[in-house]
């Protein structure tokens, strides 16, 4: 591997990953330096992503009990050894859940496949999404509970009034979804808290 090319946050992720999953991570990340030396590796969304030609290839990512690797182009990619699940998928990426090393495909497919995703990339295809319908949306009433917790904070009731109808729905889906009462209370309670600091409820998968 080029120096260049090596993200030392990588290095820090699979040193932190479950012991069962440094192995396959690092196999993984070889056979991407591999095919495409001139890789580009990132941190995105919190796991590792290896881009090409100025756009995303693929990724993996560990888990408690197993790990994932995906392609970002998988949609449009031939499938001669039917093992990217396209559909009904039970876990992210396309390989299924990675526990063991003998859960990946032969090295000679591998390098197959990261060969094909680099090649899209070099020819800058990209993937062309049909336009999806949006249904109308629903009002989402906001809580009793949750319009007393605003009123105790000016900066959260401020923040949350500022905010778009599709941001004050998506915190007020996330509390008024919980199981429980301590789930609820512990997450109004954190969306006190982010709206106090002015941010969205997924601000963490925000790219930087």
């Amino acid at each position: 591997m080029k120096k260049q090319n090596i993200d030392p946050r990588i290095d820090t992720y699979i040193e932190k990953a479950t012991p069962f999953a440094q192995p396959i991570l690092d196999h993984i990340r070889s056979l991407v330096h591999q095919v495409c030396p001139n890789v580009e590796e990132t941190m995105k969304w919190s796991f590792p992503h290896f881009d090409y030609k100025g756009a995303m290839m693929c990724s993996m990512a560990s888990f408690k009990n197993h790990m994932a690797f995906g392609f970002w182009k998988a949609s449009i990619m031939e499938d001669p050894y039917s093992i990217l699940q396209q559909e009904n998928r039970t876990a992210m990426g396309h390989l299924g859940k990675i526990k063991t090393m003998k859960d990946l495909p032969k090295d000679k497919i591998m390098l197959e496949y990261i060969k094909q995703a680099m090649i899209l990339n070099e020819q800058g295809i990209k993937i062309v999404k049909a336009p999806v319908k949006s249904a109308p949306k629903k009002e989402v009433i906001v809580p009793d509970y949750f319009i007393k917790a605003l009123g105790k904070n000016i900066k959260a009731l401020e923040t949350f009034e500022n905010f778009s109808p599709s941001h004050r729905r998506e915190y007020i889906n996330w509390i008024t979804e919980a199981k429980t009462e301590t789930t609820r209370d512990k997450r109004l309670a954190t969306a006190i808290e982010w709206l106090s600091e002015g941010k969205i409820k997924d601000w963490k998968y925000v790219r930087k």
